[in-house]
């Protein structure tokens, strides 16, 4: 789907659990992401993707690329549209890469909670004349709206086969990973403008629990430019301080034991051409 679409909110609520973290701001998904969810019927290996987008730099590239070669892997293909933007030029080139694929097709027209119910059934119309879409469901990713039915209908169009992952399996997304991004989402969370765009974090060093259970975790948030620092820093460390502190408690959560977060700002010009750092991200290669 396009940026911003809802689609990591959908995943997530397709799985029943928090494993891609979600912001208002588009281009959050930099990776692709793998979730699990086993039911009575079957098991579906959902795939996350950034969205389709024109890409301005090297990293971008290497987004709208996974994005792209996820379509081509997949056994079925679900686009996720927000249903109260109208259709536009960038909808109409991911009908066009969608038409290039050869196993199902799927929309979840997401957000029918914004849309007025007289307005939901043309848009249905609209998307159909786009695509060859086997089942188009209206959905809110958000409030869990015909979720349920969303995942009968993906199973409907699903191959027969062995499970992949056994069945406490949920996520590939390493612990490191998920450190990074919870912090980027509290990050995205609170700043505005461009920032988010420009910014990424790094963990430079993970220490499992020691003898008092307590995780230590070392990041850094990158920034492209040095009059970017203190916005993430804020007035005496207010900002970061903030930051820090939702994450930790995200975190301790997640792992259920106690977590120390420390939280560094570098300032690194050009870093979203700079193969290393993406490589550091997750920012996969497809070439």
């Amino acid at each position: 789907g396009r940026p911003n679409a809802g689609k990591s909110t959908l995943l997530n609520a397709l799985v029943g659990t928090k494993i891609a973290i979600v912001s208002d701001k588009p281009q959050t998904t930099r990776t692709r992401i793998v979730g699990v969810r086993n039911l009575p019927e079957g098991q579906v290996v959902f795939v996350d993707t950034p969205g389709i987008h024109r890409p301005l730099h090297r990293m971008n590239v290497r987004m709208v690329d996974v994005a792209v070669q996820s379509m081509n892997h997949a056994d079925l293909v679900c686009a996720v549209a927000d249903a109260a933007e109208s259709i536009g030029g960038g909808d109409e080139y991911l009908a066009g890469l969608l038409g290039k694929v050869a196993v199902p097709l799927v929309l979840a027209l997401n957000k029918m909670d914004l849309v007025e119910k007289t307005a939901l059934l043309p848009q249905m119309q609209r998307w159909g004349r786009l695509a060859r879409f086997a089942d188009i469901v209206p959905v809110s990713a958000l409030a869990g709206d015909n979720v349920d039915r969303l995942g009968q209908v993906l199973l409907q169009h699903l191959p027969e086969g062995d499970p992949i992952y056994p069945a406490d399996f949920l996520t590939d997304q390493p612990e490191r990973v998920y450190v990074a991004e919870i912090v980027r989402e509290k990050l995205l969370q609170h700043t505005h403008d461009e920032l988010p765009f420009t910014s990424a974090v790094l963990v430079d060093r993970f220490e499992e629990a020691d003898t008092r259970g307590i995780i230590r975790l070392y990041c850094t948030i990158v920034v492209e430019r040095e009059s970017q620092k203190p916005i993430v820093i804020g007035r005496a460390g207010s900002m970061i301080k903030q930051i820090g502190t939702e994450a930790r408690l995200e975190l301790e959560s997640f792992f259920a034991t106690k977590v120390f977060l420390d939280l560094r700002v570098k300032t690194r010009a050009g870093w979203r051409e700079d193969s290393r750092v993406l490589d550091q991200l997750g920012v996969i290669d497809e070439d």
